[in-house]
């Protein structure tokens, strides 16, 4: 006899995902900013979206978590096993410009973070910590650096999972987004189809953070 595996998502019952009644939405957060108010609209499904969030002195126009929590289970849920958690974390802020020192900031902002949420243990899998800035422009420099980027780090060699840091820098009025290697929540904040088709939706990546 196989074992069933089951998962809880968020705020996102796995029913849904079936074509059976999706549960109540959470209240989406009101910006005076039209864009972070359409990719909060658009976030809610699938995150706990906040506005305002500051954290180690650094503030952000948008935060979300994505939670995500596995287990196998045998014949009924006590008898389970290989219980396992996945998490993002998701800020965005508009700004007056980029370079390569602010991409820098925020990614060891995402290592300090690291070090003060994540629970290192056998049931964590994985975190990722994604920043977005939202800005009239984004410079070649910036571009190329981002394209590029990749920081991912093992805990106790991948026996207690990683972590993730991801960039994206989006230019609304000049139509263009660019995100880090495994930045799919790029997507997100793209609503002109200049980002990657290929790339996963919200759904597509919960899914993929299940396998």
């Amino acid at each position: 006899m196989t074992a069933a595996q089951t998962f809880r998502v968020a705020e996102v019952d796995t029913t849904s995902m079936n074509g059976v009644d999706e549960p109540p939405q959470a209240a989406v957060p009101a910006w005076d900013d039209d864009y972070l108010q359409r990719v909060g609209d658009r976030l809610v499904h699938a995150y706990d979206v906040e506005r305002d969030r500051a954290v180690r002195g650094e503030r952000f126009d948008l935060y979300g978590r994505l939670t995500v929590e596995g287990q196998k289970q045998f014949l009924h849920q006590s008898l389970n096993w290989a219980n396992y958690e996945r998490a993002e974390h998701l800020f965005a802020r508009r700004a007056g410009g980029v370079s390569r020192a602010d991409l820098d900031a925020l990614v060891e902002l995402g290592h300090g973070l690291a070090d003060e949420w994540i629970d290192a243990d056998e049931k964590h899998r994985g975190t990722e910590f994604t920043f977005c800035l939202v800005v009239p422009s984004i410079p070649d420099s910036v571009r190329e650096h981002v394209t590029g980027f990749r920081d991912r780090t093992l805990l106790k060699f991948g026996y207690y999972g990683d972590y993730e840091i991801n960039l994206v820098v989006v230019a609304p009025e000049r139509e263009q987004v660019v995100g880090s290697r495994e930045a799919d929540t790029a997507a997100a904040f793209d609503f002109w189809e200049a980002y990657d088709p290929g790339r996963a939706g919200v759904i597509e990546r919960i899914r993929g953070l299940l396998e």
